[in-house]
């Protein structure tokens, strides 16, 4: 059976094909790229021209394929997060968010003010997420937040991923004050020190694929499948979450032109474990707006304050060509992944109690991270992408980052998020991709 993926990103679509083996893994046999045409307001017009480019490669027409989509064209739903305290409910719904389509515009702990009202109104949310108190614990301040949101009389929907006591009341106060459509999941932090983002973070898909069909084109994309348009890092994510079930834990750098993405799958080390300060989700995703290697390629030089490389900025390009421009567009992606990943990790820190100083942990431990995947146009399309990541493994320090054992992957042929994105569908034929890419590349080195 032939299936075909398409990922509109932010600035370029690519169409995979696969053929599912009797085996039970995908064989990857065909890849098409081009522009993706936001600007031109139409991203069926890039799709069309990335299937154009991978059919030309093929000796016969594809067999009526099954076609996955996956987009990240039309930007993520603005979003508002507000909950009790800031280290338990509002930083947990914050980490359900990442990863599931969703930007982050404004997060408030406690009782909202006037002030915090004006700023959800200016900002005109297409998903407010409201949290709050460990199941059966604080209520009234969760109940009078919903009070003041449902005033506000948004169009988005409300998701509640809070205390589960006040589930019915806060339907309620969003029903009396009109048709905001509330939707209900489990709490994402229903215990002392138990983090449950999962819940929330299907649901905040289920509204983005509700949302994309808005960009423009997208329908005409819609109309090619009956499955779900998944965010492009919530496929990512997905990816690595079986990656590491079937081969163990996983940090998995994607590398673009406007941000560079990290997800980890792990629980971190029994080393560790007793001196973290704060759960941490067992798969995490963190984004860095400000260190994609070409829109903002000024913003690492002036990060990394090696300012004789923006002299060099004339020879940026999108997709370089010349030997410049490759070495230029290597040390922006070599700052931008040490940057991404030390933002990512845990920080050992000291803290001085009355029976002295102590070592305490905050942040993801990276330290029992087995595989190191590089993922991303700059990583897969530049040479040098395992060097650049092996230097990043020490596993010793200020930060918890991987240790020098680790094994790294690059995704030369750029199809992690295409996994992803038959992940949802295809969990067991994913993980035996996983591992018969794992092994090959393992028998190579």
């Amino acid at each position: 059976m032939d299936i075909l993926t398409i990922e509109v990103g932010s600035t370029i679509t690519k169409a995979n094909a696969f053929r599912l083996l009797p085996e039970g893994r995908f064989e990857p046999f065909a890849q098409g790229v081009a522009a993706t045409t936001v600007e031109d307001g139409d991203v069926f017009i890039g799709a069309e021209a990335a299937m154009a480019n991978l059919k030309a490669s093929l000796e016969a027409p594809l067999d009526q394929p099954e076609i996955h989509l996956n987009s990240s064209a039309a930007g993520g739903l603005r979003m508002t997060v507000h909950g009790l305290t800031y280290n338990m409910t509002a930083r947990a719904a914050r980490e359900a968010a990442l990863g599931a389509g969703a930007i982050i515009k404004m997060v408030t702990a406690g009782l909202l003010e006037d002030h915090d009202l004006a700023e959800i109104e200016k900002i005109n949310p297409n998903i407010i997420l409201l949290a709050g108190g460990v199941d059966y614990g604080e209520k009234t301040i969760v109940l009078r937040n919903a009070e003041k949101l449902a005033s506000l009389g948004l169009d988005g929907p409300v998701l509640y991923a809070g205390n589960i006591a006040i589930r019915n009341q806060v339907c309620q106060i969003f029903n009396s004050c009109g048709e905001q459509e509330v939707m209900v999941t489990d709490n994402v932090f229903p215990d002392i020190d138990v983090l449950n983002v999962e819940p929330i973070r299907e649901l905040i898909q289920e509204v983005f694929n509700r949302h994309i069909i808005h960009a423009p084109g997208m329908q005409r994309l819609r109309e090619l499948t009956d499955k779900p348009i998944l965010p492009t890092p919530g496929a990512v994510l997905k990816g690595a979450i079986l990656f590491a079930e079937e081969l163990g834990d996983v940090l998995v750098v994607d590398v673009g032109g406007a941000t560079t993405d990290v997800h980890s799958v792990t629980e971190g080390s029994l080393e560790w474990a007793p001196r973290m300060t704060e759960p941490e989700p067992h798969a995490k995703r963190t984004v860095e707006g400000d260190l994609g290697v070409f829109v903002n390629a000024r913003n690492i030089v002036s990060l990394s304050k090696e300012y004789e490389w923006e002299q060099r900025l004339d020879d940026l390009q999108a997709m370089p060509a010349t030997e410049r421009q490759i070495d230029l567009t290597r040390w922006l992606t070599r700052r931008a992944v040490q940057t991404a990943i030390r933002r990512h990790a845990g920080v050992v820190t000291d803290l001085y109690t009355p029976t002295g100083k102590k070592q305490v942990v905050k942040g993801k431990d990276l330290t029992a991270i087995r595989w190191l995947v590089g993922t991303g146009g700059a990583l897969t399309r530049i040479p040098g992408g395992k060097e650049l990541l092996e230097q990043n493994c020490t596993g010793s320090g200020k930060y918890l980052l991987p240790t020098c054992d680790a094994e790294i992957l690059i995704d030369k042929e750029y199809r992690f998020s295409a996994l992803g994105t038959l992940a949802h569908q295809y969990p067991e034929e994913v993980k035996s991709t996983f591992r018969y890419w794992a092994e090959r590349e393992l028998k190579k080195n």
